[in-house]
């Protein structure tokens, strides 16, 4: 019976591995994308060489952990450029950090503006994302079309975040308005606990009891953040 047991093991174990192995044309079409990355990426690091940057790939920048503020320019002026998606997540992802800030705000902007469907590409979504680290005031009209615009989907998620990162004093009042819009009504009420406005305690509220426990979790945090703001205030009477 032992003998039996540890036979249908190496079965299914065998199976198992069997199944994982991914196919001959499955390793052809990865080497292909990777070989399409290499070609779209070779300007790029051709580029950042020349400053010192040996890169093999442009994620090296941020994965290695590099101070690569003085690479900055180059990454915007081929943000627009570079057509091949996977480089160009490499390059938002590159500029979704406080040196690009304010400069790339706006040309990320443009690029979320003729980007993919948000349901076929996550390129939207990393550039909403490298907004809530870059973005001011000088692009708050855009991310607040751009955030009440509902064909951008999931992909306005960070755009909500990135109100809370400006001082225009209109943030607050468009962020109450999103907790209405089911699609980002959990990133707006993180982005109210950064800004904690004693005007969004009530609209905050309902959210307590929300179903997934990280917005609950943020709602509590956002409110007990407001109380303190209250009771401050009651002090100083």
């Amino acid at each position: 019976m032992v003998k039996r047991q540890q036979s249908n093991r190496k079965a299914l174990i065998a199976a198992s591995r069997r199944a994982s192995a991914p196919t001959l044309a499955e390793l052809a079409h990865r080497e292909a994308l990777i070989a399409a990355s290499r070609r779209a990426s070779a300007p790029i690091l051709a580029e950042l060489a020349q400053l010192g940057f040996q890169l093999e790939w442009v994620s090296d920048l941020y994965n290695k952990r590099l101070d690569y503020r003085a690479a900055i320019p180059i990454l915007l002026k081929w943000l627009p450029l570079v057509d091949y998606e996977a480089v160009k997540l490499e390059l938002v992802d590159a500029l979704s950090i406080k040196w690009a800030k304010p400069v790339a705000a706006r040309p990320l902007i443009e690029e979320f503006r003729k980007g993919p469907d948000p349901e076929e590409s996550p390129l939207k979504w990393a550039i909403g994302n490298a907004l809530s680290e870059v973005a001011d005031d000088s692009v708050f009209d855009d991310i607040v079309e751009l955030v009440r615009d509902r064909r951008h989907g999931r992909a306005r998620e960070m755009l909500a975040v990135a109100l809370a990162n400006v001082k225009d004093p209109r943030a607050g009042g468009v962020l109450i308005e999103l907790l209405d819009d089911e699609e980002v009504a959990g990133h707006a009420v993180l982005a109210l606990r950064k800004l904690a406005p004693l005007e969004a305690r009530s609209a905050i509220e309902r959210f307590v009891d929300h179903p997934k426990t990280w917005v609950r979790n943020e709602a509590r945090r956002a409110l007990a953040k407001i109380d303190k703001k209250l009771a401050r205030a009651d002090q100083k009477r």
